[in-house]
């Protein structure tokens, strides 16, 4: 039994520590039972440790296992895409990304829809909201969350010179079932015209969802659909979702330094990997393993990543082959 494994999940983090208390004992009673005028006595002790142990270990497995059976049955993410350090082009970016998981959901047969989107004068995204619905799209797009990297040249720079930008990826599963309570004395809203184009009726009226949650400064916007309730429906699924990932990053944080052989710590603010251009290289630093053929991967290829993590996930250990081409 891997005991780090149960230390390093909050759920089951206070019974392994239970667990770790139990081997002590153990050890203790055995040292006893060498003696013959307390071996009776010991072996008595011994038998109970064991049970508690024992059923502690299935309660620690049943509860690992439900997590992952969970997360496989998670059918429904919010993918949410921020422009970080680079102005304009990292809007650009933020766009690209974007719309690279876009076609790889397309090519798995999952649905997407635009929640909201706040675009630049050239296009690129300032922030976008994403759902995606779909068999394992929880499960294939857990881990990129985290700082994603471009070094390139953009096409306004004259001298050529290679220019480093940043957007960052959160991805949030929509629990059916959740545990956490928003009240409504914590939630102000406020509906505003939609930015569709000039003589929709989309602009005729205040349809668009603003929801402000005030303990956690939370601001969600909700305009892509045709009603005020819609949106507003739209607008609390987001937020829940954004206060569950939000709550279980703090936990992974708090374990992080335990969690050997896992994938990064769940954190946005984690720089993940970068697509250098010039390169034509596409490099995951929590696993230092590269893919050749970017182009391909910012069109939705991005199936041989996803793979490497998941085999990372269940051995420790990256693919064959350090620079391995993305088209196929």
């Amino acid at each position: 039994m891997n005991l780090d494994e149960y230390k390093s999940n909050p759920k089951t983090a206070y019974l392994a520590a239970s667990f770790e208390k139990l081997l002590s004992d153990e050890r203790e009673t055995r040292v006893l039972a060498a003696d013959p005028a307390m071996k009776e006595m010991a072996d008595h002790e011994l038998v109970s440790i064991l049970e508690q142990k024992k059923a502690l270990e299935d309660q620690m497995k049943s509860i690992i296992e439900g997590d992952i059976e969970e997360d496989e049955k998670l059918n429904e993410i919010i993918l949410e895409v921020r422009a970080g350090a680079g102005g304009d082009e990292a809007a650009l970016f933020a766009a690209e990304l974007l719309g690279s998981y876009k076609k790889f959901a397309e090519s798995k047969g999952w649905q997407t829809k635009i929640i909201d989107e706040s675009k630049n004068d050239l296009g690129g995204y300032k922030e976008a909201s994403m759902e995606i619905k779909g068999i394992g799209v929880y499960n294939d797009l857990r881990w990129e969350t985290g700082v994603h990297r471009v070094q390139r040249v953009p096409e306004t720079e004259k001298s050529g010179r290679i220019h480093t930008s940043t957007a960052s990826v959160a991805i949030m599963p929509i629990r059916k079932k959740s545990k956490l309570v928003i009240r409504p004395e914590d939630i102000t809203v406020e509906f505003t015209r939609s930015g569709g184009k000039g003589g929709q009726n989309v602009n005729k009226v205040e349809t668009a969802v603003r929801l402000f949650h005030k303990p956690s400064n939370i601001m969600i916007r909700s305009s892509t659909e045709r009603s005020q309730n819609a949106n507003k429906e739209r607008a609390f699924v987001v937020l829940q979702a954004k206060l569950e990932a939000i709550k279980a990053e703090e936990d992974m944080k708090k374990f992080a330094a335990e969690r050997k052989g896992q994938i990064g710590t769940g954190d946005r603010s984690e720089k993940i990997r970068t697509y250098n251009f010039p390169q034509d290289r596409v490099t995951d630093h929590r696993i230092k393993e590269s893919w050749h053929n970017l182009p391909a991967i910012l069109e939705g290829k991005i199936g041989p990543i996803i793979d490497a993590l998941h085999e990372f996930e269940k051995t420790g250990k990256t693919g064959s082959s350090e620079d391995a081409d993305a088209s196929s």
